[in-house]
C-alpha cells in the first residue's frame, strides 16, 4: 500500500457517505478549532492589555527617576533640585527632565472621606503635561483639561469621577497627611508635664548657672568650661520627644544663644555679648512661669494653620482602568510640594526618554553624571511587580486554554476510536491483501493530521476575524446587557488586541500536533487489530 493510497483513504474516512462533510468530521474540526480560537483571541486581548499598559504608564510615569540617600537606607528630600534638572537636560537621548513627587492625601468631598495617590506635575515641562493631556476622557467628559496653574486645580481618575459623581469645576479638599502626624504629636505633648517639671533638675541647674555663675567681663559675660558644660543639658531637654512647641522654641532660642558665643581657647571660657544675658533669662524665665493652660491652648490654637484643607477645582479626568497602576490624582507641583511637606524640595528627578525600552543601557550614560549618593530606577524597576503580575497571568491562560485544545485532542481520539471500530473489516480486507501494520497506522494517523490541521488553520483564521471585529461584537454584547468587558474595568471602550503571526502559528502548530499525538492511539490499536478475527462477520 503506498503512501498516496494510505493518504486518499484517509480522505475516504472522513467523508464515508459521499456527504458535502461527515457529522463525525464536522465535530473532531469544530473542536480543534474553538480551542485553537479562543487561544488566539484570549492571547491577542491580553497581550495588547499589556501593551496599551505600558503605553498609558510610559506616557506619564518617568522613564527614568533619579533619588538621593545619604547613607543609603532611605530616600533624602532634594532642595537644589533645579541645577539637577538643567544637568540632565544636557545629556544626548533626554527628551525631558522634571521635579517628581509621588506621595498619598486624604481627600474629602461630600463628607466622604478617603485615602488618594497623588502625582505632582510640573506645568512647566511640555512634555509631562502632554502625558497627563494624552489620556484625558474626553469622550465622557468634555472639556477636559490639563490646564493646572499652580496651586487649585486637579485632574482626576475617571473610576473617582464616576464614584462620586464629580463633573468639571467641581471643588474637593486635600488633608495632607503629614497634617495628622503633626496633630498627634502635638495631642501627646499636651499630655506630658511642662519641661520645669519633668527636667526640674537641669532647669534648676540652668537657673543657678545664670543667677550666680555668670561673670561680666570687658566685652560681656564670661562662662568657663566647667559652667558651660551645664548647658548641654539643656540640648538632651531639646532633643527629648512631645515636647510642647512654644517650649521647644524658648529651649532652641537658649541653645542659639550659647552657639553665639565666642570661645577663647587660651583661657577656655567662652565670651557671651552684652544683652545675650538678658535674653537668656528671659526665655528661661519663661520656662518657668509659663501656666500648663496657656501653652496647651497655644498648641491647639497652632492647629489650625496645620489641620486647614486645601481646596482644589476639578479641571480634568482621565480614563483609569482597575488593571492598571495609575494615580487618583495629578496635581500642580506647587501643591504637592505642600501636602508633601516638601516646602521647596522634591523627592526626586525624573527623564524621560527617546526610546523607553532602552532604559537600562542608558543608565550607564547618566552615572557619570552623577555624585555620590545618588541612584537611578528604570521604570521597569517601578512597576517590577506590577509587571510580573500581568506576565504571570498570561502564562496561566496560556496554561489553562491549552487544556481546551488538549481535551479537543482527546475527543478527536475518541471519535476516531469510533471510526476504527467501524472500518474493523475494512481494516481484516486490507491486511488480508497485504497491507502492513505501519500502513494500516498511516491511514488513521493522516487522518487525524487533516482534522488537525483543518481545525488549527480555520481556528487561527476565525480567530483573526473575531479580533478584527472586537469591537462590534462588544457592542452586540453590549446590546444584549452582557459587557464582561467594561471600560470601568478594562480602561478601554474596544478591548484593545495584538495580533502576533508568530505566536498565532505556535497555537495553530500546537494545536496540529496535539492531534496528530492523539490520532496515534487509535491508529496502533487499530493496526494491532487481527485480521481473521475481522474477516469472520463477513
Amino acid at each position: 500500500m503506498k503512501k498516496s493510497f494510505s493518504l486518499m483513504l484517509a480522505w475516504r474516512y472522513l467523508n464515508p457517505r459521499r456527504a458535502w462533510i461527515s457529522s463525525i468530521t464536522m465535530i473532531s474540526v469544530l473542536g480543534v478549532l474553538l480551542g485553537v480560537l479562543v487561544l488566539v483571541v484570549v492571547m491577542a486581548v491580553y497581550a495588547g492589555l499589556e501593551r496599551e499598559q505600558k503605553k498609558r504608564l510610559l506616557g506619564f510615569s518617568p522613564h527614568l527617576l533619579l533619588q538621593y540617600s545619604e547613607n543609603g537606607d532611605r530616600i533624602n528630600e532634594i532642595e537644589n533640585w533645579g541645577a539637577m534638572v538643567e544637568r540632565m537636560k544636557q545629556i544626548p537621548g533626554v527628551v525631558s527632565s522634571y521635579a517628581h513627587i509621588e506621595d498619598n492625601a486624604v481627600l474629602d468631598s461630600s463628607d466622604l472621606q478617603r485615602p488618594v495617590n497623588y502625582q505632582a506635575v510640573d506645568t512647566n515641562d511640555a512634555v509631562q503635561l502632554k502625558g497627563v493631556q494624552d489620556i484625558l476622557d474626553h469622550q465622557n467628559y468634555p472639556g477636559s483639561s490639563a490646564d493646572l496653574g499652580l496651586d487649585a486645580r486637579v485632574v482626576v481618575s475617571s473610576l473617582m469621577a464616576d464614584q462620586y459623581g464629580w463633573k468639571l469645576g467641581d471643588k474637593v479638599n486635600l488633608y495632607s497627611t503629614r497634617n495628622f502626624q503633626d496633630v498627634l504629636r502635638a495631642y501627646q505633648s499636651t499630655e506630658q508635664e511642662l519641661v520645669r517639671v519633668r527636667f526640674a533638675k537641669e532647669i534648676d541647674a540652668v537657673r543657678q548657672i545664670v543667677e550666680k555663675k555668670w561673670v561680666e567681663g570687658a566685652k560681656g559675660y564670661v562662662m568657663n568650661r566647667e559652667q558651660a558644660n551645664c548647658f548641654n543639658a539643656l540640648y538632651e531637654i531639646y532633643q527629648a520627644e512631645q515636647l510642647r512647641p512654644s517650649e521647644r522654641d524658648a529651649l532652641y532660642a537658649m541653645l542659639e544663644i550659647y552657639e553665639r558665643a565666642e570661645h577663647q581657647t587660651e583661657r577656655d571660657v567662652f565670651v557671651f555679648a552684652k544683652g545675650e544675658k538678658k535674653e537668656f533669662r528671659r526665655h528661661l524665665d519663661y520656662l518657668l512661669t509659663v501656666k500648663r493652660d496657656q501653652v496647651d491652648a497655644d498648641v491647639l490654637k497652632n492647629l489650625k494653620s496645620v489641620i486647614l484643607p486645601r481646596e482644589v477645582e476639578i479641571v480634568g479626568v482621565f480614563q483609569a482602568s482597575q488593571m492598571v497602576k495609575m494615580p487618583d490624582l495629578f496635581v500642580p507641583l506647587p501643591l504637592a510640594q505642600g501636602l508633601s511637606g516638601l516646602g521647596e524640595g522634591v523627592q526626586g528627578v525624573a527623564l524621560r526618554i527617546e526610546d523607553a525600552y532602552q532604559s537600562e543601557a542608558f543608565v550607564s550614560k547618566i552615572l557619570p553624571h552623577l555624585d555620590a549618593g545618588w541612584m537611578v530606577f528604570t521604570w521597569a524597576e517601578q512597576y517590577e511587580q506590577f509587571f510580573s503580575l500581568i506576565s504571570q497571568q498570561r502564562v496561566m491562560m496560556y496554561f489553562v486554554l491549552s487544556f481546551i485544545v488538549l481535551i479537543s485532542a482527546f475527543s478527536m481520539m475518541a471519535v476516531m476510536f469510533t471510526v476504527t471500530i467501524q472500518k474493523k473489516k475494512e481494516i481484516g480486507v486490507m491486511k488480508a491483501l497485504g497491507a502492513t501494520p505501519g500502513q494500516i497506522m498511516k491511514v488513521f494517523w493522516y487522518q487525524g493530521a487533516i482534522l488537525g490541521c483543518a481545525g488549527a488553520l480555520i481556528g487561527v483564521l476565525l480567530g483573526r476575524v473575531v479580533i478584527h471585529f472586537r469591537g462590534g461584537l462588544q457592542e452586540v454584547l453590549r446590546g444584549l446587557g452582557f459587557d464582561p468587558f467594561s471600560a470601568r474595568l478594562t480602561g478601554f471602550k474596544v478591548l484593545p488586541a495584538y495580533m502576533d503571526w508568530r505566536e498565532q502559528v505556535f497555537i495553530g502548530c500546537m494545536g496540529l500536533i496535539l492531534c496528530m499525538l492523539a490520532s496515534l492511539v487509535p491508529a496502533y490499536f487499530a493496526s494491532r487489530s487481527d485480521a481473521a478475527r475481522s474477516l469472520r462477520n463477513l
